[in-house]
């Protein structure tokens, strides 16, 4: 996989003629500067990460979804559960054909983060860290993390495997942090 066709791909899931990125270079995870190392270079679920990072419960933010018989996309904030604080951006794309249709109604409902669904109802899981990004925010970003546009922060490609079946493709960004 070529981390930035991978990211292409996912951030053309939802056009925007405002750019979401000011730019994107895929970067050795041994580089990345704490606390990104900790936030982002593992092999778990974001949402638990974040929470304790965070040190509170994360809640979703559904900005927008398209949705097919057995695909499902959509482009989420987490935000700290009961603030307007965003923590992290997402963009996910999920074949539901490895899940049972409880998950997938769950997903579709869009109450709870995706890794507590996942987690929730006990799905054999595995994630694979596909590639560390380290962005510069666009327009857009900026606006969701309410932070100088060209902010540096740094984000994740990754895929997660249901019942040991390639279902969920990530692409996850930290709020910048100090």
């Amino acid at each position: 996989m070529n981390p930035l066709v991978e990211l292409k791909s996912l951030l053309e899931l939802f056009p925007d003629p405002n750019p979401l990125l000011a730019k994107a270079e895929h970067v050795p995870a041994s580089i990345v500067p704490e606390p990104y190392q900790s936030m982002l270079v593992h092999d778990h679920h974001m949402t638990v990460t974040m929470e304790n990072y965070h040190r509170c419960s994360v809640e979703v933010r559904v900005l927008d979804r398209h949705q097919d018989e057995n695909n499902y996309t959509r482009k989420i904030l987490l935000l700290k559960k009961g603030t307007e604080q965003v923590v992290q951006f997402g963009i996910v794309r999920f074949n539901f054909e490895y899940v049972t249709e409880d998950v997938k109604q769950e997903i579709i409902e869009e109450k709870i983060p995706l890794g507590r669904v996942l987690i929730q109802h006990n799905v054999l899981r595995h994630i694979d860290l596909g590639a560390i990004l380290k962005v510069e925010t666009g327009a857009v970003l900026s606006e969701h993390f309410a932070c100088p546009q060209q902010t540096t922060t740094y984000g994740r490609l990754a895929t997660i495997f249901c019942n040991n079946r390639p279902a969920v493709d990530l692409l996850e960004i930290s709020s910048p942090l100090t």
